[in-house]
Parts: structure tokens; C-alpha cells; sequence
């Protein structure tokens, strides 16, 4: 009767320690400590309007805060971190929004969003204006001394152009790509790009034109001992005063 209570005991003091060691691993998490942890995360603008655009520089990253225990935050890969910048409400003008911790997305499901710094953004927000302006061909260097460059032209030579109104309004050409002239001897046609100065002013049509840069041999002066179109020109004449004969008195 004893080794049986024994037996039982023995077994009751490793079911003890079994569940023992189980709610230690299952409760660990618990007593962890909670951390505070800054993270990047790069800042999306969502829903702008087609005919609307932001003319005033924006961050590319903001600084996240996070808390949660030291396990879950070692977890966090940053890069999935988002922070949704809305604008379906924007019209012309300046702007001012608060970022949110609701604004920031994937943040995992053991962690809290505390703050976004910065949490205030100012910007400008101007209506996207069409014009039309004349392509200036971009030549670069010199040509050999022997020969001469002559006045390039462009087919097509307008481009149809898409901007912010406070550039489009100044603007009155756009280029194309550089077109090197140095070692150029000869009349020659190249295909270029279309671009423009300004990142905020796009090239709609056309993409690319052609240049053609005349390349002439270049005249000099006549050679010193040309003497062509000295036969027609006529002989130099020598005149002579009349002489007068005084008269001997008589």
C-alpha cells in the first residue's frame, strides 16, 4: 500500500514539475520588458487627383515610434514599415496635415504605434498646366579647326510639355540631350531625347527628334600671291600740269 502511494506521489511531483516548466515558457513573453523603438519608414502619397501636383519638397522617410516587448520589436523588419499619406481631399494651394500613429501600416499585431516625427507637414499643392515651347538642340565641344559648324536643326522642333503653373507659366524651350561635336568633320543627323530642366515639368510629346548639324569645309582668306581680278581693273595714268613759257622782255 506505501509503494503505491509512493508511486503516485512520485508521478503527481513530475506532473508538477512538467506544468511547471510549461507555463515558464508559455509566460515568458509576459514578463518580458516593454521597450520604446524608432524605426524609418518611408512616407506614400496616395489618391492625389491626376490634375494636381505637390511643388514643395517632402521627406522620403519619417521616424516611427514603436513599444512592445524586446522580442516583438527585434522582429519588426523596418522596411515594412509604411507610413499612408491620403491627399483625395487636396485642392491648389498650401496644405498643412498631422501624421497620425493610424497612419502608419504593417505594424505588427503585439506592438503599438505611438508617434511620427515629424508630425506636421506644410506643402503646396498647384494645378498641372499643357504648353507647348520650341526645343533648343544641346551641342557640346568643338569642332576640328578646318571645318565650320553651321545652324542645327530640329524635326519636330516644339514640344507639348506638362508642369506645375508657376513653371510652366516661365517656361519657353526645353533641350534635348547633349550631341558632341567634338571630331565632328561632316554634315551628320542624330536622334536625341527631349528632356526638361525641371523635375517637376514633364515632355509628353515628342520623346525623341532629330538634329541635323551642318558641318561645312571652312574658307579662308585668298593666298597673298592670287593676283586673280587684277586684269580687269584699269591701267594707272600719269597727268601732267601745261607749262607756261614767260616771255623774255624785250
Amino acid at each position: 500500500m506505501n509503494s503505491h502511494r509512493s508511486s503516485n506521489l512520485g508521478l503527481k511531483l513530475v506532473a508538477l514539475f512538467l506544468a511547471v516548466v510549461l507555463w515558464w515558457f508559455v509566460s515568458a513573453p509576459r514578463r518580458e520588458p516593454v521597450y520604446e523603438r524608432a524605426f524609418p519608414a518611408p512616407l506614400s502619397i496616395v489618391r492625389l487627383p491626376r490634375d494636381l501636383v505637390i511643388t514643395t519638397q517632402l521627406p522620403d522617410t519619417v521616424t516611427v515610434r514603436l513599444r512592445g516587448r524586446a522580442s516583438d520589436l527585434r522582429s519588426v523588419p523596418s522596411q515594412n514599415l509604411e507610413v499612408i499619406l491620403d491627399l483625395n481631399w487636396a485642392q491648389p494651394g498650401d496644405a498643412t496635415i498631422t501624421l497620425r500613429p493610424q497612419a502608419i501600416n504593417n505594424v505588427p499585431p503585439n506592438a503599438e504605434a505611438l508617434s511620427i516625427e515629424p508630425n506636421k507637414l506644410r506643402f503646396r499643392i498647384e494645378q498641372l498646366r499643357q504648353r507647348v515651347v520650341r526645343i533648343r538642340p544641346f551641342l557640346v565641344g568643338q569642332v576640328p579647326e578646318s571645318v565650320v559648324a553651321g545652324e542645327p536643326t530640329v524635326a519636330p522642333d516644339e514640344a507639348l510639355i506638362s508642369g506645375p503653373t508657376s513653371q510652366i507659366r516661365n517656361t519657353v524651350e526645353v533641350a534635348t540631350e547633349r550631341i558632341i561635336m567634338t571630331g565632328r568633320s561632316e554634315t551628320f543627323t542624330q536622334n536625341v531625347a527631349v528632356v526638361s530642366d525641371s523635375p517637376l515639368v514633364r515632355v509628353i510629346q515628342p520623346l525623341t527628334v532629330a538634329v541635323t548639324v551642318p558641318v561645312l569645309p571652312k574658307v579662308g582668306p585668298a593666298p597673298s600671291g592670287d593676283t586673280t581680278g587684277s586684269e580687269n581693273e584699269p591701267a594707272a595714268t600719269a597727268t601732267t600740269s601745261p607749262t607756261r613759257t614767260k616771255r623774255k622782255k624785250q
